[in-house]
């Protein structure tokens, strides 16, 4: 249900959105309602959870699991980007499984920060998203395409791998340059089980210059998904990854009921905050503020001049 008055924007984009889609893989629209003041937009129904909620609830994952729900999202991703539709908002709460069986498909959710463009018009400079996902292109306040999903795609295969996030802190400012200078490690828990292909994947969707960066289209022929999991560990992972997401869980509410008691603001620390975003995005005056720090400004300059250098997900960037 969106009220008319106060969502106008957001529904109407929406709805225009639902309206192109028809996918296995992406959320249906049944129907739309309309009242004087609301709107109500009845959804395919899906019962089987969130992503990571699935993953805490099964007694196994494997690295052969990871690349079955890559694939469903990469298909999803595929098709939306080939109808000029940016989805803008991917990350774990919006994917959900069709039913609770073993064999249910992944669906793409929640279009309410989605853009359509047609032919020819290609660049978006909206800011929009949720701060661990946000793609450095966005951040540069640079015109940016559909590869922000792919970005953030590959966000979520880093922590469907490990349960823990690849830029994280709770300060906004430094957890933004992590992000454009895309550094993440894989120096933790259970990276020394997990493939050199599923890290070369993660490589070439976390790439600082989206020209450079794996679409989902090129995804889909990567070997780590092409392979049929053939050079991919079987190695149980899911006690380390549910142990990262549970204890992450339990440190927000901790830190949560802390909060209560004083308005003081915590150092950084990558632990102690719920993988859910928990309806946060990122605010385009907040950006607009990172613009105005001299500091800032000038890491992004020199970001900026190391254009054509090497361009893995730990070298330099110029996005789009």
């Amino acid at each position: 249900m969106i009220d008319i008055i106060q969502g106008k924007d957001v529904f109407e984009a929406e709805l225009s959105v639902l309206r192109r889609v028809k996918h296995r893989f992406v959320i249906q629209l049944v129907e739309v309602f309309e009242s004087k003041d609301k709107v109500y937009m009845v959804m395919e129904l899906a019962t089987g959870g969130e992503l990571f909620d699935r993953i805490i609830a099964k007694g196994s994952f494997t690295e052969r699991d990871a690349i079955r729900v890559t694939k469903m999202v990469m298909e999803g991703l595929k098709y939306l980007h080939s109808l000029g539709i940016t989805h803008r908002d991917l990350k774990p709460e919006n994917l959900l499984y069709y039913h609770p069986g073993n064999d249910s498909k992944i669906l793409i959710t929640d279009f309410g920060l989605s853009a359509h463009r047609r032919a020819g018009d290609d660049y978006m400079q909206t800011t929009c998203g949720t701060p661990e996902y946000i793609a450095p292109e966005i951040l540069a306040r640079k015109p940016y395409n559909s590869l922000v999903d792919e970005w953030a795609a590959g966000v979520i295969c880093y922590i469907m791998l490990s349960g823990t996030m690849p830029f994280d802190d709770e300060n906004r400012t430094r957890l933004y340059r992590q992000i454009l200078h895309a550094k993440y490690f894989y120096s933790s828990e259970p990276w020394k089980d997990i493939s050199n292909l599923a890290k070369d994947f993660i490589d070439k969707l976390l790439v600082l210059d989206a020209n450079e960066r794996m679409t989902a289209a090129q995804a889909l022929t990567h070997p780590w998904l092409t392979s049929n999991a053939a050079g991919s560990s079987n190695i149980n992972l899911h006690r380390t990854i549910s142990h990262n997401l549970i204890h992450r869980q339990q440190s927000t509410r901790a830190n949560s009921t802390k909060s209560n008691r004083s308005n003081r603001s915590s150092k950084s620390n990558r632990s102690n905050r719920s993988l859910r975003s928990e309806h946060r995005r990122v605010l385009p005056e907040e950006i607009e503020q990172l613009h105005k720090d001299p500091e800032f400004v000038a890491e992004l300059t020199s970001i900026s001049s190391h254009n054509g250098d090497a361009h893995s997900s730990h070298g330099s960037n110029t996005s789009k």
